[in-house]
């Protein structure tokens, strides 16, 4: 069932949104190579205990880590893993979920770790700019299927990347998982009616070579590209309004100016990010 969030319900999603957005900062704060992606895991727990927030992945359908850690050809859904050391070069892609107080916010980022090539560094521009092209469409009026059909035009017919089917964005709040589905592949003019109060997540995940991904393997969860290519996602949580899509994820409310649903969000951020750096301060 789809609800439409009230103003008191957007405002805790902001601060739900604003602590998952500072474990982004944190961890940018030490990410690099020689690092195990544990040591990932190891800050988020840290950091979400220091918060106050709760690790909404642990427990889900059996997974077992706050974090999923994914690399290189891996699209999404890879364990933290001490044996997993990052490299120079590598391309990271850090997902989670949280709440506080009950209310949800979802957020993957992608890392460079060190010195990435100007391939790969194309990669994370391309499906960085598909997100926001994509949350540009997330206004009332709109359907689910003109928000699949911009980013899929511009990774894969402007761009010759592999734009993945098997996984999507979704409704968020009160769980994690809600209706609808939101595709970044699709249509314009198809699916369902975007409404002023839907909270939803926009989250491309883009291959350098074939879209198909690899899900075999035996976890039951790492899913890889079909082809050994590299693969890119980013996602912001974001709420439908009649001012225009909100984030409820920003890392940067000054460079996000535009989709900053009020002033209380900057006042959250500065505060988990105040707890984040200090928690990231011990991974350095």
């Amino acid at each position: 069932m789809i609800t439409l969030k009230s103003p008191r319900e957007i405002e805790a999603m902001e601060k739900a949104g604003a602590a998952l957005a500072s474990m982004h900062i944190g961890i940018r704060q030490f990410i690099k190579p020689g690092i195990s992606s544990w040591e990932v895991e190891d800050f988020a727990r840290k950091y979400f205990k220091a918060a106050g927030a709760k690790a909404e992945q642990i427990g889900f359908e059996g997974y077992k880590y706050a974090t999923c850690v994914s690399v290189n050809d891996e699209i999404c859904h890879g364990f933290p893993r001490k044996k997993l050391i990052f490299k120079d070069g590598d391309l990271a892609k850090i997902d989670t979920v949280v709440s506080v107080d009950g209310f949800f916010s979802d957020s993957c980022w992608s890392y460079g770790i060190g010195n990435v090539k100007p391939e790969i560094q194309k990669l994370m521009d391309v499906t960085k700019k598909s997100l926001f092209m994509g949350i540009d469409q997330c206004v009332a009026g709109n359907r689910i299927g003109d928000i699949g059909a911009v980013i899929q035009h511009y990774t894969e017919d402007e761009n010759g990347y592999g734009d993945v089917r098997e996984f999507v964005g979704h409704g968020i709040q009160p769980t994690m998982h809600e209706d609808p589905m939101v595709p970044h592949y699709g249509e314009h003019g198809q699916g369902l009616r975007l409404k002023n109060g839907m909270t939803i997540t926009v989250e491309p995940m883009i291959n350098t070579g074939t879209w198909e991904a690899d899900t075999s393997d035996p976890s039951g969860w790492l899913a890889k590209t079909a082809d050994g290519g590299w693969s890119c996602q980013y996602e912001h949580t974001l709420v439908v309004t009649d001012k225009g899509p909100k984030i409820l994820t920003s890392q940067n409310p000054e460079a996000d100016a535009k989709y900053i649903y009020d002033d209380n969000y900057a006042k959250y951020l500065k505060h988990y990010s105040e707890i984040a750096k200090d928690v990231a301060s011990h991974f350095e």
